[in-house]
């Protein structure tokens, strides 16, 4: 099932993300792990594609399985900026033959030392790829406290619109942990002409290791009352994980009650994460 049409159909949805393993050895326990997440029946699910495109295989295998054994719609996403169209293709063909009908369509992270690859320099030319070889659903991603690379969050938001206009059919944003930067983003983003649906990217942070990595990646702005949870619970891990993922609940709560539709959870291939949020919203969603 296409998402753009299951989220036309219902009136909110909650989406669970997972990530393939880095080696084989590790596929067993991965599977383990995502068919749980699966099981708790969220309306979609999304697998990552690793740096590099090195996880490209096991991306694929996963969503394949999901979506045949477990009968959740899944988004398979696709990354370009180390990979020649040739080889963005052939995936694009793969993705089509295994039955994936929605792929998530990215930039990805330059790697460590340089781009290795100049087929691909933005996202815009991915998705004009995937539009053009298939009648596929496809998202794209957004950062409602601005791009990491961009000069301003104007420009951020004026980039954003042209990938849409070239064939976005939702978008899903980045993490935030404070709720009025989402609405301001949203705000702006229907004031420039973006109509697709926005999906809130929610994270549940539940270590003091994951809120270091988050900072690192996203430069996401942490709320006072968050870094204060995390200050006086960090140090103990079921203290922190309990925390986040009440915390990560209110959020949600909050979006809900503001109108938010469409909830996206990265779920960290932590079925105790996804079934936490799961049972704390059980009379909601």
């Amino acid at each position: 099932m296409k998402i753009i049409d299951l989220i036309k159909s219902k009136e909110t949805t909650l989406s669970f993300e997972v990530f393939p393993p880095k080696t084989s050895d590790r596929m067993e326990s991965v599977e383990k792990a995502t068919e749980a997440i699966a099981a708790l029946r969220p309306d979609f699910m999304s697998v990552t594609y690793g740096a590099g495109g090195g996880t490209s295989d096991y991306t694929i295998d996963i969503a394949q399985n999901l979506q045949e054994t477990e009968g959740v719609p899944m988004l398979a996403h696709l990354t370009c900026v180390s990979s020649n169209k040739e080889r963005v293709r052939h995936l694009i063909g793969l993705y089509q033959s295994r039955g994936i009908e929605n792929i998530m369509a990215l930039r990805g992270d330059i790697p460590e030392g340089g781009r290795i690859c100049d087929d691909y320099h933005y996202a815009i030319e991915l998705i004009e790829d995937i539009r053009s070889m298939g009648d596929f659903c496809i998202g794209g991603a957004c950062y409602p406290e601005g791009h990491p690379e961009s000069t301003s969050r104007r420009d951020d938001m004026i980039y954003l619109k042209q990938k849409v206009d070239a064939g976005l059919d939702f978008i899903t944003s980045q993490m935030f942990f404070n709720n009025d930067a989402f609405y301001s983003f949203m705000y702006r983003a229907r004031d420039i002409g973006i109509e697709v649906p926005i999906l809130a990217g929610i994270m549940p942070i539940i270590n003091a290791r994951q809120i270091r990595r988050s900072i690192a990646l996203s430069g996401t702005e942490f709320p006072e009352r968050f870094r204060a949870i995390t200050d006086r619970f960090g140090p103990d891990d079921e203290a922190m994980k309990q925390a986040g993922i009440i915390y990560a609940t209110e959020q949600i709560i909050d979006l809900l009650a503001h109108g938010v539709k469409n909830i996206h959870v990265y779920s960290m291939n932590r079925p105790d994460v996804a079934q936490g949020i799961r049972d704390a919203l059980s009379h909601i969603l």
